[in-house]
């Protein structure tokens, strides 16, 4: 089932109680439920996307500053996207609308980075999100239909919550031991060691975070698992899995409809890693690269 919004075709998924809602432009995860009870922020249908809800950032997430890069010696110029801060940010395909493959409980969306202005490289997308038992599981692919080698760096940025509970009250997670430090504009001076408290359960409530974490602890099975808590026990978990060796977590009082509001964003790459070079992975022609992450209420 499809409807439309400022945001293209809206794209509505089902599986037993579990429901998701993926808007076109951007590929973005607008909504989804697990038992009836919503496990990202939605947002009014009829506005665009706020705070780059739910979008794919590719072929690099967060920013590059003044939206300069060296390309293996050649300096490359990306268009300013974040005027404020005079940075790139969040990629080439945030106000892209994807075609769809759809079925009852899947969708894959198909997008293509052409080259331009500060990136001189194709790189073909998808992004596949499909309905389990407990929630979401997405995957994305990126292939380099370029003649060189392209560098590629990628990163989601969900909101998450369990929408009846006062995200006040929520107990937030993060498995990491390290997170960047920041200048005035968002972009990375050093690394410190993360607060030990994310480790065990802080309130957001009582927390303000835009910040990137790295050195993160994975589970036997390869995952990396950042929680929400109720306080009645119920708990959602974003897993992040291969690849993903970076998150960004960022909480706002400015989401549409919500006094509080936290992204938990799995990325290849942190803030300014076309200069940096931490994360970027440079794709043989013809190479495809597949990543896996996804949302689950236990």
């Amino acid at each position: 089932m499809t409807s439309q919004s400022p945001t293209g075709i809206q794209i509505h998924l089902q599986r037993g109680a579990n429901t998701a809602q993926i808007a076109q432009v951007g590929a973005s995860l607008r909504g989804l439920t697990a038992g009836g009870v919503d496990l990202i922020s939605r947002y009014p249908e009829n506005i665009p996307t706020p705070s780059c809800s739910g979008v794919v950032l590719a072929p690099w997430p967060n920013r590059v500053r003044d939206g300069v890069w060296d390309d293996d010696g050649i300096a490359q110029q990306l268009a300013i996207s974040e005027p404020k801060l005079n940075n790139a940010s969040h990629g080439l395909l945030r106000f892209t609308a994807y075609e769809i493959e759809q079925t009852d409980a899947a969708a894959t969306l198909r997008a293509t980075i052409h080259p331009q202005t500060g990136f001189p490289y194709e790189i073909e997308t998808t992004v596949t999100y499909a309905l389990t038992d407990a929630g979401i599981k997405v995957t994305h692919t990126l292939t380099n239909r370029s003649d060189a080698a392209a560098p590629a760096a990628l990163g989601t940025h969900p909101f998450v919550t369990i929408g009846d509970v006062d995200p006040h009250d929520l107990l937030l997670t993060v498995p990491a031991e390290t997170q960047f430090t920041t200048d005035e504009r968002m972009l990375p001076t050093g690394t410190s060691p993360a607060p030990e408290a994310l480790r065990e359960g802080v309130r957001l409530g009582d927390i303000t975070l835009d910040t990137g974490f790295t050195d993160l602890d994975r589970d036997e099975d390869g995952h990396v698992r950042h929680t929400l808590t109720a306080p009645d026990g119920r708990r959602v978990t974003l897993w992040q899995g291969e690849g993903f060796d970076f998150v960004q977590v960022y909480t706002t009082t400015n989401y549409p409809g919500h006094a509080l509001a936290v992204a938990i964003e799995p990325m290849t790459a942190p803030a300014d890693a076309l200069n940096s070079g931490l994360g970027i992975r440079r794709l043989a022609p013809g190479e495809t690269w597949s990543l896996t992450w996804g949302i689950e209420l236990g």
